[in-house]
């Protein structure tokens, strides 16, 4: 049960490096922040402040975990789950724009891309400087402009109805070790039906605001039982 439920959209800040734009960026769209572990180190240098800060903070500054209130800080020493998963079990909001989980070591956004799946049924879009990813729902209208990069990821088999991309996923069966979709591209308005909430959707950062009205506009997918 999450400890902190947030009425508005919400930033998570994650410790993979990012810009100050980047997060200024997402603040715009969502500027109620809470930060997994390490990544308050960045989000505070940067000036803002966390509303909670959550995590085994092994990698948080002491001097910076110093400045912040105790009562804004959660210490969850258990070593089962990322602080990204940390966090998601605390806190809940109606979307999230995630900074600071994508590029770096590239476990850790493995580790993410694995979370993302867990956590289908919440709205969660991963922000990088060059792009954004998320977990498609059971239906999604991405309005992109032909020639439009779009890239298909499955983290398990999975079947994706679609309209719109250049090279058609009707009838293909998707597996993380076998058919994948990456590099496709957009010949009009695209929309996508997977079967499972397990593919990954990798657009470029130039769609942002693409991405996170059409996910907002999108059904859920049922929470795991």
């Amino acid at each position: 049960m999450a400890i902190v439920s947030e009425n508005e959209p919400i930033t998570i800040v994650g410790g993979a490096h990012f810009s100050q734009r980047l997060l200024l960026e997402s603040l715009k769209r969502a500027p109620v922040v809470y930060a997994a572990d390490g990544g308050a180190n960045l989000c505070m240098q940067y000036g803002c402040q966390p509303k909670q800060v959550i995590g085994d903070l092994d990698s948080l500054s002491p001097s910076l975990r110093s400045e912040l209130d105790p009562s804004r800080v959660i210490h969850v020493p258990e070593q089962d789950t990322t602080d990204f998963e940390k966090l998601l079990i605390r806190v809940d909001a109606p979307f999230m724009l995630a900074v600071g989980f994508m590029g770096g070591r590239i476990d850790h956004q493995m580790a993410v891309q694995t979370v993302l799946t867990a956590y289908a049924h919440r709205k969660i879009i991963c922000v990088g400087d060059e792009d954004v990813m998320f977990v498609s729902p059971p239906e999604i209208d991405l309005p992109l402009d032909a020639g439009t990069r779009i890239s298909l990821y499955p983290m398990a088999p999975v079947q994706a109805r679609s309209t719109g991309l250049y090279w058609p996923t009707d009838g293909l069966s998707f597996a993380p070790d076998g058919q994948i979709g990456t590099s496709n591209k957009a010949t009009r308005h695209v929309t996508l039906l997977p079967s499972a909430p397990c593919m990954l959707v990798v657009l470029s950062k130039t769609c942002l605001d693409i991405a996170i009205d059409a996910m907002q506009a999108a059904p859920y997918w049922d929470a795991p039982i």
